[in-house]
């Protein structure tokens, strides 16, 4: 008999959460229905805005992954002075933190200036910001856009509604006019909606990318200060032999 009630009170629990998943379904789709036509572009501006955001987060993060093996693989070879083997892990690595110092140690190997090394590495970071910062202002755009078409879909919802009532008795302009607001209103709620994540993501985005473009600043630093401190390995020479 436990058992029996504990299986009913689980099944009516199930179906009052599905009731309750339904209604707020429903209550979704209504609100939708109830904006008019301009919530369609607003749903399309937010599908994009989510899209770019979160390639762009994946893309942060392999890069700031992929200059961290870089790095840790590159310092111990610099160390040493062995700047060859090191030009050959830049140059094979296809990560930003790479090209950067592969521009360096290209010049270096050239047998140029400490000058020289510093400003073909600042031209390889020149070269890695754009990509880093690629399509990251479009969220805080998209955002601007939904918030504008919300007060658009408003303001001609409410020109509708007043254009409606104005030949309906006095008795019912009021309810009609209170639901026609409530109706128009529905579009800047759903443009807030889309523009505040994408605003968000926006920030957090452009924090991150400002991050990864220190740390390659601060990279090329220490590159440069090893340049300066460590000597070049010699090649081993092979010993003469005694006459």
């Amino acid at each position: 008999m436990m058992g029996m009630a504990l299986m009913t009170l689980a099944q009516t629990a199930a179906a009052g959460t599905s009731e309750e998943e339904l209604g707020m379904m429903m209550t979704i789709v209504k609100f939708f229905k109830e904006g008019g036509a301009f919530m369609y572009p607003i749903l399309i501006v937010m599908a994009i805005g989510i899209a770019i955001a979160v390639e762009r987060y994946i893309y942060l993060q392999l890069v700031k992954s992929k200059n961290q093996m870089v790095w840790k693989k590159l310092l111990p070879v610099l160390n040493k002075g062995d700047f060859r083997q090191a030009l050959n892990i830049a140059s094979n690595s296809n990560a930003a933190l790479g090209r950067i110092l592969a521009y360096g140690l290209s010049k270096f190997s050239q047998g140029k200036r400490h000058d020289d090394l510093e400003m073909a590495m600042e031209e390889g970071l020149m070269e890695v910001m754009p990509r880093l910062e690629k399509r990251t202002p479009y969220l805080a755009t998209f955002a601007n856009i939904a918030t504008l078409l919300g007060l658009l879909g408003t303001i001609l919802g409410l020109i509708s509604a007043f254009t409606a009532v104005a030949s309906v008795e006095p008795a019912e302009k009021a309810n009609l006019l209170s639901e026609s607001i409530s109706v128009a209103m529905n579009t800047t709620a759903f443009g807030l909606m889309a523009a505040i994540p994408l605003l968000l993501a926006f920030t957090f985005l452009q924090t991150k990318t400002t991050e990864i473009i220190d740390s390659l600043e601060m990279a090329s630093v220490k590159f440069v200060n090893v340049i300066r401190s460590a000597r070049p390995l010699e090649p081993k020479t092979r010993p003469t032999a005694q006459q």
